[in-house]
């Protein structure tokens, strides 16, 4: 299966529908007077529905054994056809559309089954995927976003050469990677002068973002959010608590870890561990949601 362990928990929906068609009104009125000799078709089929949703994951190989927290199932009666709504609602770290649509395509089934003895015409089409919600692509910008981002390192050992940078550039392609542009990137020492001095001058040269690796930890020369937290007009601590959250599922040590988060004016500033996979889960952690506080910062109505 594919790995999603990186990915955030959020609430997922997803609606799909499929629809039964019957070649008689004979068989429509037996489907509502509940004289089909099977039994109750919209019933029984509504409960196949409902473990087909639940048990995904064993008929699809692929599919991620998700805990369903709610399944809907309604009906639609047509003039010929039955119209199949499934709704499905979990709070996982991936989607639920294929739970939706087996569901749906087993309901179809089942009423495939309990009508064919009186109706030779009835068929199943249009199994499809009618909406979702609750993926990456619902929680990011809503539309690209031309920032200016900067990556700093803050390392004595990366500085002096001894150590080649592993977490910035991590840092960099996962930002590459959600279509924004690093137009700086640097290496400095464990200085509170010279990270003071570095983000001052970004600022000043109007960086939208910038992201800082290394030196939130507890060592002595651990300095980055000494140097950072006189700097900024305004911290941010549910990035912080998420950043932290996210990492201490992963390891316990996350706990000890300083991460900062901040508005400098209008630059967002953020201080990140500087292990590869403290910075790396920092931005699983955050991105693209974080990205979020540009549109609101240029006027964005949460009511439009």
């Amino acid at each position: 299966m594919v790995d999603i362990t990186h990915k955030i928990i959020t609430q997922r929906t997803a609606t799909a529908q499929a629809i039964v068609k019957v070649g008689t009104p004979e068989t429509m009125q037996a489907i509502v007077d509940k004289t089909v000799p099977k039994g109750d078709v919209l019933e029984v089929a509504r409960t196949a529905g409902l473990f087909a949703v639940k048990n995904t994951s064993n008929a699809i190989p692929d599919c991620h054994p998700i805990p369903i927290e709610y399944t809907g199932i309604e009906y639609e009666l047509l003039e010929d056809s039955i119209l199949i709504r499934v709704t499905v609602k979990a709070i996982y770290r991936t989607g639920v559309e294929v739970e939706a649509m087996h569901g749906a395509s087993i309901v179809a089934l089942t009423m495939y089954d309990m009508l064919k003895p009186i109706d030779k015409q009835v068929e199943i089409s249009t199994i499809k995927l009618l909406h979702k919600k609750g993926g990456k692509s619902d929680f990011g910008a809503k539309k690209r976003l031309d920032l200016s981002v900067a990556v700093i390192v803050c390392s004595d050992s990366v500085s002096a050469g001894k150590k080649e940078d592993r977490a910035g550039k991590v840092i960099t392609d996962k930002i590459t990677n959600l279509g924004l542009k690093v137009s700086h990137y640097a290496i400095i020492p464990d200085e509170i002068k010279d990270i003071q001095t570095t983000i001052n001058q970004l600022c000043e040269d109007q960086k939208e973002l910038i992201i800082l690796s290394g030196g939130t930890g507890l060592s002595n020369r651990d300095v980055t959010p000494e140097a950072i937290i006189p700097l900024l007009d305004r911290r941010i601590p549910g990035i912080e608590e998420a950043i932290r959250s996210y990492g201490q599922q992963r390891t316990p040590y996350a706990m000890l870890s300083r991460s900062v988060v901040g508005f400098k004016g209008n630059t967002l500033i953020m201080a990140l561990p500087g292990s590869t996979a403290g910075a790396s889960e920092s931005i699983d952690a955050v991105f693209p949601s974080v990205l979020h506080l540009f549109q609101l910062l240029n006027g964005f109505n949460h009511g439009q």
